[in-house]
């Protein structure tokens, strides 16, 4: 039997609340060590039925609100990891609860539609108001699908599908097409790559994981295609001082795409996509600059390779723009830029010249979540309404600052502050100084996480404002104190 709500519910908290402010608590409160007694004996019991080996406590969200989250032993933490980047405002918006509680989400949730045969009546209109809204410069066309792995999966599909096309002169499958690809062979099964980069991050399955390079963890005992991977800028900052290092970066990854690219046509498997996060996330926060990624937009365009721009960490606005690839002022629109996380549905965008002709091709039994599209359409609203974009492009300035601050003053505990917004991050000397500074900080009430080998990074939502900033940082020194 499922447990009723406690009397502290989310619904009973936030009904008539007219914003996220009036429910937060006024700070971190620590009762216990983390994870607590609570949570130690919860994850025994998950144990019992499900794999718990990344569990790092057990949470109480009917009681965490706006920034803070409130873990099973009632430790009160301001949250600046937010489920990985993926809560756009917060636990518990006010305006979501509400959408939660109308009838059109509840009969999406209980009648949950196979999208790609029986789609609701009103999805179109939730497309265009959720995702259309927002459609990055110059594409419209969008698919939705259940998370950021199966987006990139799909969208992936989706460019070998052209590509093919393309060389059959614009046509679909042909008779041989179709019998020699249910033996595994030419030309039905063609020999095809998909570049991508050192230190990327794409999702785990077994396709994506053929161009992840973030931990070993990841690809380790899987098989994977023999793809290329090419090297993805490494800078120094602060970046006016290292210009011409970065430069010299970004020639060379860029020299290394393109000779990747034709080692790869001599061996008969030709590059038919580039994947690219416009910032390395799970990978340690590495950037690229503008330059780098248009000359990486030049080059795709003259190999005819399609360019697909992963922003299932980045987009949704916490790089003070919806799109961070927004910032790179490109010659022509990426082919497709795929999404997840902030923007609550998985998917991805495309070019017209990309539809996909043929039904089932791309093809799932849910092909998305209906309720997840009427959460993200009231989310948009929400980030319109109370200007949460500019309020991160101007929140994140000052983040920035304060990260430089923190770093100056760390003595040489931090380098390498980096970020745009508040997408954010700075590197310890190790991966094990760098765990036990957010051990510590968990402990005094700031919850955040790593990336890649020794970086800390930021994840805040966009309800994060100038009072939970100063908190954050007056935490984030208490912490380096006690390092």
């Amino acid at each position: 039997m499922l447990p009723r709500l406690a009397k502290s519910s989310v619904l009973q908290q936030v009904r008539g609340v007219s914003a996220i402010a009036n429910a937060e608590p006024s700070g971190p409160s620590i009762k216990t060590s983390i994870p607590g007694p609570r949570s130690k004996e919860l994850r025994q019991e998950m144990d019992i039925v499900h794999q718990t080996t990344s569990v790092r406590f057990h949470v109480d969200y009917e009681k965490s609100f706006g920034n803070y989250v409130v873990d099973a032993d009632g430790n009160t933490l301001l949250d600046v990891y937010t489920q990985i980047s993926s809560l756009p405002l917060g636990y518990n918006h006010p305006d979501l609860v509400k959408v939660a509680t109308q009838p059109h989400l509840i009969t999406s949730l209980v009648s949950r539609p196979a999208l790609g045969s029986f789609p609701r009546t009103d999805f179109a209109d939730g497309i265009s108001h959720a995702l259309t809204s927002i459609a990055p410069k110059g594409l419209k066309a969008v698919q939705t699908m259940l998370c950021g792995t199966s987006a990139n999966e799909n969208a992936i599909k989706t460019a070998f599908i052209w590509y093919q096309a393309q060389r059959r002169g614009g046509l679909g499958p042909d008779a041989l097409h179709l019998e020699s690809c249910m033996t595994q062979q030419k030309p039905g099964t063609p020999n095809l790559s998909v570049m991508g980069f050192e230190g990327a991050f794409h999702g785990r399955s077994l396709c994506m994981l053929s161009v992840t390079r973030s931990k070993p963890i990841h690809k380790v005992d899987i098989p994977a295609f023999d793809w290329p991977i090419a090297k993805f800028p490494r800078y120094k900052y602060p970046l006016d001082q290292n210009a011409a290092y970065n430069k010299k970066q970004d020639q060379e990854c860029l020299a290394d795409v393109e000779a990747k690219i034709a080692e790869w046509k001599r061996r008969d498997n030709d590059v038919a996509a580039i994947i690219v996060e416009p910032i390395q996330a799970e990978g340690g926060d590495h950037y690229g600059s503008p330059a780098f990624f248009q000359g990486l937009r030049d080059i795709t365009a003259k190999n005819g390779v399609v360019f697909i721009v992963d922003e299932v960490q980045t987009g949704g606005g916490a790089t003070g723009d919806v799109w961070a690839h927004d910032h790179w002022n490109l010659s022509s629109p990426p082919d497709m830029v795929t999404f997840s996380k902030k923007l609550l549905t998985g998917g991805y965008f495309y070019g017209e010249h990309l539809r996909v002709k043929e039904a089932y091709r791309i093809y799932n039994t849910w092909m998305g979540d209906p309720t997840k599209l009427l959460l993200l359409e009231k989310a948009v609203e929400v980030i319109k309404r109370d200007g949460l974009i500019d309020q991160s492009r101007q929140v994140g300035a000052e983040f920035q600052k304060r990260l430089g601050e923190l770093q100056a003053s760390s003595g040489g505990k931090l380098d390498q502050a980096r970020g745009r917004g508040t997408f954010a991050a700075v590197d310890f000397p190790s991966g094990a100084l760098r765990d036990k500074f957010v051990d510590l900080a968990i402990s005094n009430g700031l919850h955040c996480g790593g990336c890649g080998d020794r970086s800390l990074r930021f994840r805040p939502s966009l309800v994060y404002t100038k009072k939970h900033l100063d908190l954050t940082f007056d935490l984030l020194d208490k912490t380096l104190k006690q390092l």
